[in-house]
């Protein structure tokens, strides 16, 4: 009882409405002023055709139109069998069914026709439950078949991000074309590139002479700017199915030309490849690794910020301690080479090459590099790493530069650059390597641009009195060469296609030995060491942000302990294990 008042009282029975089915339905099972039989089969169930016509919209235009069903003692209900219909009638007058793996299809294609809505979703959330890569793609045609667009979403969502285990299986054999496009095409499908152009290979070949005239289609849902080089040369642009037709072919030529060719920035082939984004597990994450710790020896640590929590997660460490290695992205990994090795309580120069998987999150040797080097700078361009000068076995600045091919893994020596430098800022842009300042022998800054041409293999110097930068790292954004401190706080803008240099917005402190990287579009500053109003050196551990939008600078809080010639790098991946610090 409640909302009474002296003058009057609202009476609420809670219990009158399932008192009330109760009793109907012990007057359905004593057939007492049942009115109509509904049958399937051999089984004939009394019932009340008012009650009937109240619990669903299909049994009310059945007993309340000009239907012949609705003066009709006995009705058959078609594609009904005889066990769902007594599980219907249950469920009508007690509210209650028991839906098991055996009945629920029965019950859901029941509840659908008859206008059970909350039956019907109550189905569809059973079924939801038990959804596994293994049945994911055959409830979605279920779905398709009921209409029923939640559990159709919810299986899509598991086929998309359980992609490699669903590639294995018959159903995915089974789908039709336009199926396997719509699947394949997906944003939002959690797989690397290589495992999409396996599936669509796989799927052809199941039936080749029905599905070999949907190659050309399909193939052009397989995003070759994301797969790794050496998988495109040795086995897709090899594979005898694409070779055999025209339009695949061309699709081949224009990826050899746009995205593999070092001789090619961004040239246009007869049909360009799209731009299309990665897909949607793959982020880009700001990675941190190695670097001196709190003003002790090397780290091993390798660090990746979450941006939407803001915290730091840490990955699985260095192989080994290595001071003043260079670090670089390529295909979605993190190469380290050479540096300063310690082992046994020694130290050796080491010509070692690490390769880390986020994926993974493991590391790997790779193939080590032709010259031992540490205090080097690299970078990476198409399917190249470019190792550039650095201190040698005998403690001498070397000009010597080699070239890691990804698609042949093997390095090779390549022109020299024209005046030996340390710790200049690096940054490739459009078949050309930009070399800005660093100091020369007498650790005097040199004011310099050195240039070298990728695929003519040769370099060429410019003076300007712009650079006068030590220690900095460069970075491309938005198509110029960001310049990033060096014993200062300027940061400079040098566009290549004008050959001139702009003032982008000061930097709080006078930083060198610091990483920089960019993320979404936005430059992070981490670490390094800054000069004092009075001229001291101090380790820091700030973590700034430059928005090119508003040339801006922001801090983005602390990193998570003092850090200065560390691996700052932006990698795009999936990341699979890590540890909050």
């Amino acid at each position: 009882m409640n909302e009474d008042s002296a003058e009057e009282l609202l009476f609420r029975d809670q219990d009158f409405s399932s008192d009330l089915l109760r009793q109907l339905n012990v007057l359905r099972q004593e057939q007492i002023l049942t009115d109509v039989t509904l049958c399937s089969g051999d089984r004939e169930v009394p019932c009340h055709r008012n009650v009937l016509a109240s619990s669903s919209p299909y049994f009310r235009a059945m007993f309340c139109d000009d239907f012949r069903e609705s003066v009709q003692p006995r009705v058959d209900l078609k594609g009904v069998s005889a066990d769902v219909l007594g599980q219907i009638i249950q469920y009508v007058y007690t509210g209650q069914v028991l839906i098991t793996g055996e009945n629920v299809l029965c019950l859901m294609e029941a509840a659908s026709m008859m206008q059970y809505l909350r039956l019907f979703e109550a189905c569809s959330s059973f079924l939801q439950n038990r959804l596994a890569p293994s049945n994911c793609l055959s409830m979605i045609r279920l779905a398709e078949l009921f209409s029923c667009e939640s559990l159709r979403r919810k299986a899509r969502s598991l086929a998309l991000k359980c992609f490699p285990q669903v590639a294995t299986s018959e159903d995915l054999k089974e789908l039709c074309a336009l199926e396997l496009s719509n699947y394949l095409g997906d944003d939002e499908l959690w797989g690397e590139e290589e495992e999409v152009f396996e599936t669509l290979m796989a799927w052809i070949r199941h039936d080749l002479r029905a599905r070999e005239g949907y190659i050309q289609d399909l193939f052009q849902k397989v995003r070759l700017q994301y797969v790794h080089p050496a998988f495109f040369f040795h086995f897709i642009i090899n594979d005898s199915l694409l070779q055999a037709s025209p339009a695949c072919r061309r699709i081949l030529e224009a990826a050899k030309r746009q995205t593999f060719s070092p001789h090619s920035a961004g040239a246009a082939g007869p049909e360009p490849l799209g731009h299309v984004p990665r897909r949607y597990p793959s982020r880009e994450f700001l990675i941190l690794l190695g670097g001196r710790k709190d003003s002790q020896q090397t780290t091993r640590d390798v660090l990746l910020f979450e941006e939407k929590t803001g915290h730091w997660l840490s990955l699985a460490k260095l192989p080994s301690r290595l001071y003043k290695a260079a670090a670089v992205t390529l295909h979605s990994n993190i190469y380290v080479l050479g540096g300063m090795a310690a082992s046994g309580g020694r130290s050796h120069i080491s010509d070692q090459v690490y390769i880390f998987s986020l994926k993974l999150n493991q590391w790997r040797a790779g193939k080590a590099m032709l010259v031992p080097r540490y205090s080097h700078r690299s970078t990476a361009y198409r399917n190249f790493i470019f190792s550039i000068g650095g201190m040698g076995a005998k403690q001498e600045i070397l000009t010597s530069m080699e070239r890691y091919d990804s698609i042949s893994n093997v390095w090779e020596s390549m022109a020299g650059m024209p005046v030996a430098v340390l710790h200049p800022a690096v940054a490739v842009k459009d078949q050309r390597l930009y070399l800005f300042g660093g100091e020369d022998v007498m650790q005097d800054p040199v004011r310099l641009i050195q240039v070298y041409h990728v695929s003519r293999n040769t370099w060429f110097r410019m003076e300007t009195r712009m650079i006068k930068n030590v220690c900095a790292p460069a970075v491309l954004l938005r198509d110029r060469i960001i310049i990033v401190g060096g014993y200062t706080r300027r940061v400079l803008a040098y566009d290549p296609q004008t050959n001139k240099f702009s003032k982008c917005a000061d930097m709080k402190d006078r930083r060198m030995h610091h990483g920089a990287a960019v993320v979404g579009d936005k430059l992070y500053v981490t670490g390094g060491r800054r000069l004092t109003p009075d001229s001291r050196i101090e380790d820091s551990d700030s973590f700034d942000c430059y928005d090119p939008e508003t040339d801006t600078w922001t801090s983005e809080g602390k990193l998570p302990h003092r850090l200065f010639d560390h691996g700052c790098l932006a990698l795009q991946g999936i990341p699979h294990a890590a540890s909050p610090l």
